[in-house]
């Protein structure tokens, strides 16, 4: 299976005025991942053309200001012309958010394209 780990820590800028993390910091985080994932793979040219079309997480545990976390990524399906990516971000080994993003691939006048075969060889699909 192919995925990628990103070690971080949360800062302040994640948080809001309670000290805890605001919950769009768990998407920008699972981007960075997502970006780190095809880098590796050799995917990031033509890297603004898989805008989002769904953005799902669910938040089991609190993360704070200063705490290490991890963020893994893995493409959990591939369509013809999308990728849903599944993410998890964990601190110390526990498992505080898990998510995923629809991302769909779109030409040059934005309207869905398939995704390419070398996509489709790294990222394991047919």
């Amino acid at each position: 299976m192919v995925e990628h780990v990103e070690r971080t820590r949360v800062a302040w800028v994640d948080t809001d005025a309670g000290g805890r993390i605001h919950f769009t910091a768990a998407f920008r985080w699972a981007e960075m991942a997502e970006v780190g994932l095809r880098r590796k793979l050799g995917l990031v040219d033509g890297w603004g053309d898989y805008p989002r079309r769904r953005v799902e997480a669910e938040f089991l545990r609190v993360l704070v200001f200063e705490d290490e976390i991890e963020v893994r990524i893995r493409p959990e399906q591939l369509g013809r012309t999308s990728i849903t990516w599944a993410f998890e971000i964990t601190r110390e080994g526990e498992l505080c958010v898990r998510g995923t993003l629809i991302v769909v691939h779109v030409d040059a006048e934005g309207r869905p394209a398939p995704l390419t075969e070398k996509e489709r060889a790294v990222l394991g699909g047919s």
